[in-house]
């Protein structure tokens, strides 16, 4: 089940599965791409953390991917709110 964190200015990011690996991250990556057909903009990628960056119906939003936190969705904006409750949510019933 996923959960949302809101940062001090209102934007959500929603937590999809906190005990993911990466092997689920790209199945999650290819479900965004495949079923719902986001945009893919961007790549970044460290050690511990990957954040693919893309849009959806309009709105940026980042998949982010952590070896300590799992896998979340979040947007730098809280006008993108609702975008990443319906990813959040499409993702939660498809994510095992």
């Amino acid at each position: 089940m996923s959960y949302q964190l809101t940062n001090l200015s209102g934007a959500v990011e929603a937590v999809i599965d906190d005990n993911c690996g990466i092997s689920k991250f790209n199945n999650i990556i290819n479900m965004l791409l495949h079923e719902l057909r986001v945009k893919f903009l961007g790549k970044e990628d460290d050690s511990d953390t990957v954040d693919w960056h893309f849009k959806y119906k309009g709105h940026t939003l980042t998949l982010h991917y952590n070896i300590f936190n799992g896998v979340s969705v979040f947007t730098q904006n809280s006008k993108n709110n609702s975008a990443v409750n319906e990813i959040a949510q499409y993702l939660e019933k498809r994510v095992i």
